[in-house]
């Protein structure tokens, strides 16, 4: 690699679009992406994820096309594609294979394929180096060369951004971890962290997920435990956290893109290798459960159909990414048990949520009162401002205020209402 070597970001979403405005600062870059109203709108500098400011955007080198041929001749390839699952919570790879068409199409003799979207063990040197051979007709480990570096964006973190981070990298042989070290090693302060393999790198990041995922799983669980004693987890895990090794993972809706999708990747992969998940399959089973079961909940303490505000749909607060938000868990079942809800978010955008869950947004809560039941389900910073004067106007007289973010705790409360919080 030289200062002129040139590299493709394949994939520019929360992942591919920061990513690939770092690398610009260093290396002549290309950033693609199939959507042509996704690249339209970069170049007028507006990033809907809101990850790069358009101050950034405009001043960034970056040549950003949806357009293959504009990657055609690059030297090193980063996809960065998202990894979903099927409605049966099965690996989704239909996105990197078809990156590594695309890739594959315009690649030349000596490129680099770097995978950062996660995938279970196996699948960068199995499935997607022989995608990439017959795409190209070249040989993979002689003709061109595998690498793997797992993304770790935390959408809305602006402390650990990919220039700070420590970036975990694998190639195919010696020589492409190396040269994997000098193109990460040039975009972040954090320092790179050379895997023993490619399957040792991918591994790493899907645990990554799984661990938090069941972490987060047994404190929902004893969230539903500790709500039959009649007690708030809160109060519980403020005590408990007086112990220096207690780790305060705090209960609720467990979606977005990572954490609610990777450990069914791991979950695939031991079953393919002959082995049952059981803790992994019964995190997801219980965080998988809990927008139903404190949608239940809810609506045991309302006295038949009632009117509900629903505040917050993205997946967590102050980002507009509304990707396997399960919030929609809890609209859907106080939907089914007979209630009215009225939806209300800021940061999404509304005709993604009306294409991804049909929800039509309301877009103020200028004229909104007099509700049975107000849902904090999101902790959006506008909503953890809420005074007793918005709680007034927007319940009726012994209105329910179900809290279950804690966004309102310590705050005191006005009389007339009732309060339900996890």
């Amino acid at each position: 690699m030289t200062k002129s070597s040139k590299i493709a970001v394949i994939g520019l979403g929360y992942v591919g679009l920061p990513l690939a405005v770092a690398i610009a600062r260093h290396y002549p870059t290309v950033g693609f992406d199939i959507s042509t109203l996704r690249v339209d709108e970069l170049h007028q500098g507006f990033d809907r994820t809101g990850e790069v400011a358009t101050a950034s955007l405009r001043a960034s080198t970056i040549k950003l096309s949806a357009n293959a041929d504009d990657i055609r001749g690059c030297d090193v390839f980063i996809v960065t594609v998202p990894t979903p699952v099927t409605e049966n919570n099965e690996p989704d790879l239909g996105p990197v294979m078809s990156a590594c068409r695309t890739v594959g199409a315009v690649m030349a003799k000596g490129a680099v394929v770097v995978f950062e979207s996660t995938v279970y063990p196996g699948v960068t040197e199995d499935i997607c180096g022989p995608a990439l051979e017959q795409a190209s007709g070249l040989i993979c480990g002689t003709d061109f060369f595998l690498g793997y570096s797992p993304e770790r964006i935390n959408p809305g973190d602006r402390e650990h951004t990919v220039e700070r981070i420590t970036k975990v990298i694998a190639g195919q042989n010696p020589d492409i971890t190396e040269l994997l070290a000098g193109i990460y090693g040039s975009v972040t302060s954090g320092g790179v962290f050379r895997a023993s393999s490619i399957k040792v790198a991918e591994a790493a990041k899907v645990i990554e997920n799984a661990q938090r995922d069941i972490n987060i799983a047994f404190i929902n669980e004893i969230t539903q435990i500790f709500q039959t004693l009649d007690i708030s987890v809160y109060d519980v895990l403020d005590a408990s956290a007086t112990k220096w090794n207690f780790l305060n993972f705090k209960p609720g809706l467990v979606g977005g893109h990572c954490i609610g999708v990777d450990p069914f990747y791991l979950a695939r992969c031991a079953q393919d290798n002959g082995h049952h998940p059981e803790v992994i399959l019964a995190g997801r089973r219980i965080n998988d459960g809990m927008g139903p079961w404190i949608a239940g909940k809810i609506s045991d303490l309302l006295a038949g159909p009632s009117r509900v505000l629903m505040l917050g749909l993205t997946f967590k607060e102050n980002v507009p990414d509304l990707r396997n938000s399960k919030v929609v868990d809890v609209i859907n079942g106080l939907r089914a048990k007979g209630h009215q809800v009225d939806v209300h978010d800021p940061h999404a955008d509304p005709a993604e949520a009306k294409h991804e869950y049909d929800e039509t947004l309301i877009l103020s809560l200028d004229g909104l009162r007099d509700y049975d039941c107000v849902v904090g389900a999101v902790p959006h910073d506008c909503y953890r401002s809420f005074t007793n004067e918005n709680f007034t106007v927007l319940l009726k007289p012994g209105g329910l205020l179900a809290d279950i973010k804690a966004l309102w705790r310590g705050q005191d409360l006005p009389s007339f209402l009732r309060l339900w919080r996890l």
